[in-house]
């Protein structure tokens, strides 16, 4: 399943800062569809994102019926990304 969605960079300041996209509600009804055949744990779901000129692999975080892509340090470097900025997901969710 392919998704292209556009969301803004958020971070949540933990014991350590993490940043996300949000995915948005359309996009998460259909992964939710198929979640249960392809988690591997905690509800977990394995994608393949693109953001720009960097790809890369991760799992969305389940969050209040929707679902978080965790945007890795190098991601958000390399693509000059910071909270608050608009950007455009192509994502995959791996079988």
């Amino acid at each position: 399943m392919e998704l292209v969605f556009d969301g803004r960079v958020i971070e949540w300041r933990g014991p350590s800062p993490f940043h996300f996209v949000a995915v948005p509600e359309d996009e998460s009804a259909d992964i939710r569809q198929i979640a249960s055949a392809v988690t591997y744990g905690w509800g977990v779901v394995p994608v393949d994102a693109r953001i720009g000129g960097s790809g890369f692999s991760t799992s969305l975080f389940p969050r209040d019926g929707g679902y978080l892509l965790p945007l890795k340090k190098a991601v958000r470097v390399s693509q000059g990304l910071s909270a608050g900025d608009e950007v455009t997901v192509t994502m995959t969710v791996r079988l």
